[in-house]
């Protein structure tokens, strides 16, 4: 088997280790079945314990109650930019979003299509490196929602507490920090999250839906389009992403087998301090973009006192076994994506080349 590299991609993004095996090592064909999870039917009892065995374990993982519908839908995040609006708007047709990166700004362009949206708050002038504070969101008790993005690839900001919204339906963007930590559901209406980042491969995408909220979706939506269809058909409406649903499935049972989100959290907080900390003693030849209070434990994002000299890390970082530290194209600089499967030795083994190169280069 070829070495693999320190994949610090933003997503599509590193998964289990062990997932990865187990899935090779079952993918001509699972175990008592004799055929490969890419070509069962989704009709099939085999599938159906796959699909329900997932549910029931990412249910169990961030303590979703009875009420609420967990879908697997395609489209990714994009597509729920506007199936929210166009099932959640009406009859009102008026939103909050709140404004916190390239994602946000763009789900809510798709729901300025639908109704009214109301900037509750935006950080775009101080170039998306802080999450708003309470005081500062300006909530519209009438609206039909308030959308937030709770952790920013792009930016390396990260929501650390939901906001709070009142009577409100409250909508969430989790795509690149679901079950990196516990959260509490009940306090949300609905949660959307793309897997290709922190839980599985990209094709799928979990959203968790208060029931009660059905009732807003208007008969008159196209029917792909509508949550009523996935929640009455449990996702199988039409052909799901079985693969992608059975590697969700392999990931929720190693985070329960690894001690859960708890568990999982205080990893992810050791990693990320271990970067953070390499930032923050370089004296100011490693500078970060968001302020501390908003620090994701996701994405750490940083910049070099020159373009060239960032040219120059990503040139050797990926020499060196270091893949996907350049930043995204719409900002630059740089940036470390150590998602859950991301293993600390990594982040360690970053930490000094990152010490080397600033000796060699600073």
């Amino acid at each position: 088997m070829q070495n693999r590299v320190y994949n610090f991609s933003a997503g599509p993004a590193i998964l289990p280790e062990d997932v990865l095996k187990e899935a090779q090592e079952n993918l001509f064909a699972l175990p008592g079945v004799g055929m490969s999870i890419l070509e069962i039917s989704h009709r099939s009892k085999t599938f159906d314990k796959i699909h329900n065995e997932a549910k029931a374990d990412l249910k169990s993982l961030l303590g979703i109650s009875d009420n609420y519908d967990v879908l697997f839908l395609q489209g990714g995040a994009s597509l729920q930019f506007s199936m929210v609006p166009l099932n959640l708007m009406p009859p009102k047709n008026k939103a909050d979003y709140i404004l916190t990166g390239s994602w946000s700004k763009k789900a809510q362009k798709e729901a300025k299509r639908v109704g009214t949206v109301n900037v509750a708050a935006s950080t775009e002038s101080d170039v998306f490196n802080h999450i708003p504070k309470q005081e500062e969101l300006k909530l519209d008790p009438d609206a039909s929602y308030v959308h937030f993005t709770s952790n920013n690839t792009i930016y390396g900001t990260e929501w650390h507490k939901e906001p709070e919204v009142g009577n409100v339906p409250l909508v969430c963007d989790a795509s690149s920090d679901i079950l990196s930590r516990k959260i509490d559901v009940n306090k949300y209406a609905l949660i959307y999250a793309g897997a290709q980042k922190n839980m599985g491969p990209a094709g799928v995408t979990l959203v968790i839906l208060r029931k009660d909220l059905l009732e807003r979706s208007p008969d008159s939506l196209h029917t792909m389009l509508n949550y009523k269809t996935h929640s009455e058909n449990n996702s199988l409406y039409n052909t799901p992403s079985s693969f992608g649903i059975y590697i969700i499935g392999l990931v929720a049972k190693w985070l329960i087998k690894n001690g859960g989100l708890d568990a999982m959290h205080k990893v992810n907080k050791e990693k990320a301090d271990l970067l953070y900390k390499c930032i923050d003693e370089s004296k100011g030849f490693f500078k970060g973009h968001a302020l501390t209070d908003s620090r994701s434990l996701m994405n750490i994002t940083f910049r070099l006192p020159s373009e060239d000299l960032e040219k120059k890390l990503i040139a050797e970082a990926t020499a060196a076994g270091f893949d996907g530290v350049k930043g995204h194209r719409s900002v630059g600089g740089l940036r470390a994506s150590i998602y859950n499967a991301f293993p600390k030795k990594g982040v360690e083994a970053l930490v000094e080349f990152m010490k080397d190169f600033q000796k060699k280069n600073g």
